[in-house]
């Protein structure tokens, strides 16, 4: 590709106005580096190749040959793969018993590699029979796979299912010398979580047979590799993030199909579409002869982008047509494949897709990649857009951005986006519900020693005695876990998910998908439409018990929305940070969600409401939570006489609007999360916005958050002054998860709350932890040498004077530290019943006995107030 070019399409009349920046990324040349003491056949290798290792690969070799756990993060297309390959083909040449067991997300990704290995054995003329085992290896030959590979391609889910099975394994266990861990970027939130345990039963299995094998990670670049790869494995690791490939110089254009549109009231369907302005720039860049692939958001979007761009060439230039396809999970191996050389040899010329192609899959460098709105993280954003370039020519990356608060906020801050650093991968390890699932799994592979489940998977014997108290496992003599049962417990926990109550949609006896409960909530409710592969359904019924959704075909012309509440109560606080004057609280919530109506759409138009009958969906997780004063509430409702649910309609764009720039700071989904605002909450005693992980337990996205909430807070009032619509928009205050409907929302109050909570924040955080603290329990923190004991006395003879006002001071300041302290709401309450305030007694004794029941001030001032 020319700067011509792309010079001719930054230009082209019918894109230039939409294109909102460009960036010009320089070339880089390569840096090289030679390792000494090479085995011969891989000199031989190398000199037939006419290859030199680059300077972070040779880093690599040396780091695996002094027996380190490595972690390689480079971009696409850097030769991470060759750096991992040959220390371990050496070590192969070397020790003729070894084995390595190469672990990969994708079923594509294994057998893309093992054409890579099985190219390297013959290349070096060893036996190392390297083979895939996974859900589509025929029992036939898994036998000899066991008995002769030694070097074993899988994937967790598979590597989940047959631990279990280890005494098969016995000759490859025994001589493990390598675990490699391709795409760990991958493993992040509750599968991350889930892989993590599961590596930890794979190395306690390896030690059982005496192994101990080096680990080797190879990811996209991220901000917390090393963190990642420890909470990934337990292990220490070396990191090896320097790239010394060649890379062309590269133009990525963000490109903003909104940026002169302005939205008007109920005229929604007026708005650009990002799907035909992609099909377009990719119709546009095809015709110019530049090898593109255009990444989109789903799997129905990747094939009609590629169906709408047929049939415009159709009429163009029909003998380009035969050179556009989709590409996306669900196609045949050989489907996949063919395409995949098809890319390389350029038979195609425009490939759409799914982020199935965002995995090293190997399709050789392109001319230009299209990415069809933000695709949540940056890192994906740069693996996509690193699949073209080759290393002596000029490439293209065009970024289409959706009407959502993330893609919009890109457009209006280019720096931002240039600048920022890649995301933390989070992996949490305290969710008690997969602790238990994967000892019991744990205990069905080997009998689980006491002092096992500490040191490989980090759980106290607290968790192992709800197992045993559950008859879930046995306790032998000798304190050692048995899992005394036939079953496999494998089979019945999936690495997706938490939870394993899970419904099948079946339409005529077929079965047409799995759904967890909270999705058939959303999505599959009785009267519903669901869409499967292309095809309309109705939901005809939905048994709870039974656990089945049945639908029928049936072609509407509107879709279904669910509307639903959310109340939180607060079970436990963990900690508190201060930003200046910001407090955002940390803990332990339980959620429940009414799901209690939906609603018939023809396009943006309601033309039907239905309730419906189901129960609650309750669940215990974490999450934080800040207050605004009731100053704010009074000055909005000053400001904005005559209006109505001003202040509500502020905190509910505030919440919509933290949420959707979630994402931007902590990497997730919006869907991982969940938010709730209101003008009264009975715990905080006021206006409070909750947001929460989406999980039963918490996954660690939410605790993560509150050390970056200033920069979130920051950016998302940013994110509203940037945005030039009146009333609020997509782009800012709208969610497309609000089960209220998006009402009520203020887009000016919700700036006004943004701007009066960035006013009290400061540069200097301070937090308090309240470890392991039971609403019951009394906790003394010690502040600037005060101690909570120290005030609360000092409250008391204020009290016992009669001085009034300056108890009450104390005891405010003892609860702005710590509100969980029941004395202190029991002695604020006996001020208020004194001073004749009996409604006002009566909130503060029932907020001291929701603490502490048996509090005795408590009670006995409830007794007078009764």
């Amino acid at each position: 590709m020319t700067k011509s070019t792309i010079d001719m399409f930054k230009n082209d009349v019918r894109y230039r106005d939409r294109i909102a920046h460009v960036e010009t990324i320089p070339a880089r040349k390569a840096s090289y580096k030679k390792v000494d003491n090479l085995n011969p056949k891989i000199v031989d290798y190398l000199k037939s190749k006419n290859a030199k290792l680059y300077k972070h690969q040779s880093e690599t070799y040396e780091a695996i040959q002094n027996d380190e756990n490595v972690i390689i993060t480079t971009p696409t297309a850097s030769g991470k793969t060759l750096a991992f390959n040959l220390p371990i083909m050496e070590t192969m040449i070397e020790d003729e018993d070894a084995t390595a067991l190469y672990i990969y997300p994708a079923k594509a990704l294994s057998n893309d590699q093992l054409h890579v290995l099985e190219n390297l054995e013959k290349s070096l003329d060893i036996k190392i029979n390297p083979n895939t085992y996974d859900g589509d290896t025929p029992k036939s030959k898994r036998y000899d796979i066991r008995q002769k590979s030694r070097i074993i391609l899988t994937n967790p889910y598979q590597l989940h299912l047959i631990l279990s099975w280890h005494h098969q394994w016995k000759r490859f266990y025994s001589n493990l010398k390598f675990i490699v861990i391709d795409e760990s970027h991958y493993y992040k939130g509750i599968f991350g979580s889930n892989v993590a345990y599961l590596i930890r039963r794979l190395k306690r299995i390896a030690n059982f047979y005496g192994a101990n094998p080096q680990f080797i990670l190879s990811s996209a670049t991220l901000a917390n590799p090393l963190e990642l790869a420890n909470r990934l494995t337990g292990e220490k690791f070396r990191l090896v993030d320097n790239d010394t490939s060649p890379s062309g110089e590269k133009d990525f254009i963000l490109y903003n199909p909104f940026r002169n549109y302005r939205r008007k009231k109920h005229n929604s369907e007026e708005a650009p579409s990002v799907h035909i302005e992609t099909e377009n720039i990719f119709v546009y860049l095809m015709l110019k002869d530049i090898q593109t692939l255009c990444f989109t958001v789903s799997r129905k979007i990747t094939e009609l982008i590629a169906m709408w761009a047929k049939k415009d060439m159709d009429n163009i230039k029909k003998k380009l047509t035969h050179r556009i396809t989709a590409y996306r999970a669900g196609y045949q191996a050989d489907e996949r494949r063919e395409i995949e050389d098809g890319l390389k040899s350029r038979k195609y010329l425009g490939v759409t897709c799914t982020n199935a192609l965002e995995l090293g899959i190997n399709i050789g460098s392109l001319d230009a990649v299209i990415i069809s709105g933000y695709p949540g993280t940056m890192i994906s954003t740069w693996q996509q857009s690193g699949r073209a370039g080759r290393s002596n020519q000029k490439s293209l990356a065009i970024l289409v951005a959706f009407e959502n608060q993330l893609d919009q906020y890109f457009m209006n801050n280019p720096d931002f986006f240039f600048d920022k650093p890649h995301e933390n991968v989070i992996i949490d390890l305290s969710n008690h519900i997969l602790q238990e699932a994967h000892l019991l799994c744990a205990a069905k592979e080997l009998t689980l020693k006491k002092d096992e489940a500490m040191d490989y998977f980090g759980v106290d014997k607290e968790v192992l005695g709800k197992l045993v108290s559950k008859k879930d496992l046995y306790q032998n003599p000798r304190g050692d876990y048995i899992y005394p049962y036939d079953d496999n417990p494998a089979m019945s926990h999936s690495l997706d998910q938490l939870s394993n109550d899970e419904f099948r949609v079946m339409n005529n006896g077929k079965l047409l998908e799995v759904m967890e409960r909270s999705q058939v909530y959303r999505e599959a409710h009785e009267g519903a439409i669901l869409i499967n592969k292309g095809e309309t359904y109705q939901v005809d019924s939905v048994n709870l018990a039974s656990h089945f959704v049945n639908v029928s075909k049936n072609t509407v012309d509107y879709h279904t929305m669910v509307l639903n509440k959310v109340h939180i109560n607060i079970e436990k606080k963990l900690s508190k940070t201060k930003y200046g004057n910001l407090k955002i609280h940390f803990g332990e919530l339980t959620v429940e969600e009414d799901y209690y109506r939906y609603k018939k759409m023809h396009f943006s138009k309601v033309i039907g409401q239905f309730n419906l009958d189901l129960p609650p969906l309750k669940f215990r997780t974490k999450g934080l939570w800040f207050t605004v004063p009731r100053e704010v509430k009074n000055n909005l409702e000053d400001l904005y006489k005559g209006e109505e649910e001003v202040f509500e309609g502020g905190l509910h764009g505030a919440e919509h609007a933290l949420i959707g720039l979630f994402p931007l700071h902590v990497m997730c989904d919006r869907f991982d999360i969940g938010g709730l605002s209101t003008n009264y909450h009975e715990d905080t005693q006021e206006a409070t916005i909750f947001i929460y992980d989406a999980y039963e337990g918490g996954i660690g996205i939410t605790q993560k958050a509150v050390d970056v909430f200033v920069d979130l807070l920051k950016s998302t009032r940013d994110l509203l002054k940037n945005c030039s619509c009146h009333d609020g928009c997509p782009s800012c205050i709208y969610s497309p998860k609000c089960g209220n409907d998006n009402k009520p929302l203020h887009k000016k109050a919700t700036e006004y709350i943004l701007n009066y909570m960035c006013d009290l924040i400061s540069q200097n955080p301070k937090k308090t932890a309240i470890e392991k603290v039971e609403k019951n329990e009394i906790e003394e923190v010690s502040t600037n040498d005060i101690t909570l004991e120290t005030l609360y006395e000092e409250a008391y003879d204020l009290y016992s004077q009669g001085d009034y006002f300056n108890s009450k001071e104390s005891l405010n300041e003892l609860v702005e530290i710590d509100d969980e302290y029941a004395d202190a709401w029991a002695l604020f309450g006996r001020i208020l019943y004194e001073q004749g305030d009996r409604n006002g007694a009566k909130m503060f004794t029932k907020r001291a006995l929701k603490i502490d029941s048996a509090n005795e001030d408590a009670n006995e001032l409830w007794l007078e107030l009764k």
